[in-house]
């Protein structure tokens, strides 16, 4: 079975997959991965009674919604079974960063992963899809869509071609923009250098805002806002406060551009190979954890916005007339990712209600 399986017979040796050093892992990652052992249960459906647990990491700090997400899993999974199968997590980026983590899941090495969609497209290009912009206007649209089991089974397709399976799909609610121009029109984004993730698709819509869209090191952000070199920012809530992008920006704009995602992947042939019972398991801690990390995602978006305003930056809401506009000003990227996605059926339903209006 492909898996991290750590046993505590004999002197606490890991399997002999586990002693090969992983091919995407670093030393350090390695290390603290082997600690795991020190975390032991008797595995239901091991005829041999082996004693293991499973290894689950994110590139995110625990204290975010994706950190609770992971770890409200492996609670469920532990308290569901009795106590016998238990994940241990690792954040924080201790086992990699976010491309590192999924082509870890992809080869079997890690079991679990929890991260953003944005990520894997690389791996999963028709997962483009959720990078169209300006489709939903709240979170209720957006998880009507996600809970749909048709359109999930579609999209689960395009995880199982590429080796995962997916046990579901939070969010960190949705990614606004930080800046120090007001914006309340079109015209307000022309010549906003802004920092973005390194995404084609991202970049192609916010140069259609008319912002000059610029990629940056996630770490030199904060000193790239507070000495100018670009002029604003996107992320969730989460993120902007927990890197104290408000202190160097006066505005919010509550532009809700993209749902931040999380995906809770598992790497395909581990699941298959677990027993019914423990798939059973598995699919309901991952959606008892997929609603609490949703109710975390809007309680935590609210008590931040109190700090943001707190520290003095201002909240800029959108208007229905604004958010119209930037929609239609991206119409390219919205049939260059059609095209990627190659499934109109999947395409209309995610986007069709607005899409009708490009």
């Amino acid at each position: 079975m492909k898996m991290w399986k750590q046993s505590v017979m004999g002197n606490n040796e890991v399997n002999d997959r586990a002693k090969r050093p992983a091919k995407r892992l670093t030393a350090l990652a390695l290390a603290a991965l082997l600690a795991v052992s020190a975390v032991t249960v008797t595995g239901c459906g091991d005829s041999d009674g082996q004693e293991y647990a499973w290894v689950m990491a994110t590139a995110s700090p625990e204290d975010t919604v994706t950190g609770i997400y992971a770890n409200k899993f492996a609670e469920e999974v532990e308290a569901l079974s009795g106590g016998e199968l238990r994940i241990q997590v690792y954040h924080n980026s201790v086992l990699g960063g976010d491309t590192e983590l999924i082509e870890s899941c992809q080869c079997g090495d890690i079991p679990f992963v929890v991260q953003n969609t944005a990520p894997e497209v690389s791996y999963m290009p028709r997962l483009a899809l959720f990078d169209l912009p300006c489709v939903f206007s709240d979170l209720d649209e957006l998880h009507e869509v996600l809970d749909d089991e048709t359109f999930m089974g579609k999209i689960n397709e395009i995880y199982e071609d590429a080796g995962f399976r997916l046990l579901g799909m939070a969010d960190q609610n949705f990614r606004v923009m930080t800046s120090n121009v007001r914006v309340e029109s079109m015209d307000d984004f022309k010549g906003i250098k802004i920092r973005t993730m390194e995404n084609s698709y991202h970049m192609a819509f916010w140069s259609d805002f008319g912002t000059n869209p610029t990629p940056m090191a996630f770490a030199e952000l904060y000193v790239g806002l507070e000495q100018h070199t670009v002029d604003a920012q996107e992320n969730p809530y989460e993120v902007i406060c927990s890197n104290g992008f408000y202190e160097v920006q006066d505005y919010v704009i509550e532009t809700n551009h993209l749902p931040h995602l999380l995906a809770l992947v598992t790497n395909s042939e581990f699941y298959q190979n677990l027993s019914p019972e423990e798939q059973a398991i598995i699919d309901e801690a991952a959606e008892i954890a997929k609603e609490y990390a949703r109710e975390q995602a809007v309680a935590r978006s609210d008590s931040k916005i109190e700090e943001i305003t707190e520290g003095g930056a201002e909240i800029v809401e959108v208007s229905d007339e604004l958010r119209d506009e930037m929609r239609a000003a991206c119409s390219d990227v919205y049939e260059e990712i059609r095209g990627v996605v190659n499934d109109d059926e999947l395409f209309f339903a995610y986007c069709g209600s607005v899409y009708a209006g490009q």
